[in-house]
């Protein structure tokens, strides 16, 4: 399979592995998604997967994203494509480590800072509010920031620095996708489908670090409360973990930015040998 293609199972395998905490997936829809919903998410953004192979990569993420929001209606895995776009361009250069990704990073532009703003217009997502004297490079501008960015010549890597302290998937960008790579590593390491693997490795996540989407949801104290629960979770029979599932899908709380680690980190076990008839 093609860089590109593993990257779109990756997103199907993340939404069908169960339970997790918070999130769609094969068992448990949300108020307002629907597990279908993620599936064509992650066909819609095959066209812009393919082109992070060798084109711009800001210019593959905002094809994907409008590509995932055409065919699911909706913002289902925005996240997970900011992750996976300069992981298949360092896939596809066969160099898939965190040196190699860390080179793809580093060779962004201004114009892959601007098509990563432009991707904002496609879908709704939650962000936090921009650092202190930074309004407007507000994501939430859209294509109204791009002038800004384009006066401070600030590339894609520039963007996600300045909200990496905030934002997980932003730390993962500028400090060569760590928690990634060490996720990916437990997945290939464990036995049993690899839907299975996933859910496993989401707890493992969310039990790692707060989860930012629940810090610019709901706040901080929320987030340690679900990063507690995961702790307590890790040797947790099947059953414990649904009921936590339930309760925070009640609660409306979506740990959205482990699903994207997660979603990652099976991209890169893929990547590296795992295959879904292990």
């Amino acid at each position: 399979m093609t860089p590109a293609e593993h990257a779109e199972l990756a997103l199907l395998l993340e939404v069908a592995g169960t339970p997790k905490p918070g999130n769609v997936d094969r068992e448990r829809d949300l108020d307002d998604l629907r597990f279908e919903q993620f599936l064509a998410g992650a066909v819609g953004a095959r066209e812009g997967l393919e082109a992070a192979a060798n084109g711009p990569v800001g210019e593959a993420f905002e094809t994907a994203v409008a590509g995932m929001a055409d065919a699911s209606g909706t913002n289902t895995q925005f996240g997970c494509l900011l992750l996976l776009t300069p992981l298949v361009r360092a896939a596809a250069r066969n160099d898939l480590s965190p040196e190699g990704v860390s080179d793809v990073v580093e060779a962004t532009t201004v114009e892959d800072a601007a098509a990563f703003y432009r991707a904002f217009e496609h879908t709704d997502v939650a962000v936090p509010d921009p650092p202190a004297g930074a309004d407007a490079l507000d994501v939430r501008r859209g294509a109204d920031a791009v002038s800004a960015l384009r006066e401070r010549d600030l590339t894609l890597r520039d963007v996600l620095e300045l909200s990496a302290d905030r934002d997980a998937n932003a730390a993962e960008w500028v400090e060569g996708f760590p928690r990634v790579f060490r996720a990916a590593a437990r997945i290939e390491a464990a036995r049993g489908p690899v839907a299975d693997r996933a859910a496993s490795a989401f707890l493992e996540l969310l039990a790692e670090e707060p989860d930012t989407l629940v810090v610019t949801e709901h706040g901080e104290a929320v987030a340690e409360e679900l990063q507690e629960r995961a702790l307590g979770l890790q040797a947790a029979d099947r059953e414990e973990v649904a009921a936590f599932a339930d309760d925070l899908a009640e609660r409306g709380v979506n740990p959205g930015t482990t699903a994207d680690l997660t979603a990652a980190a099976l991209f890169v076990a893929l990547e590296r040998g795992v295959a879904v008839d292990d």
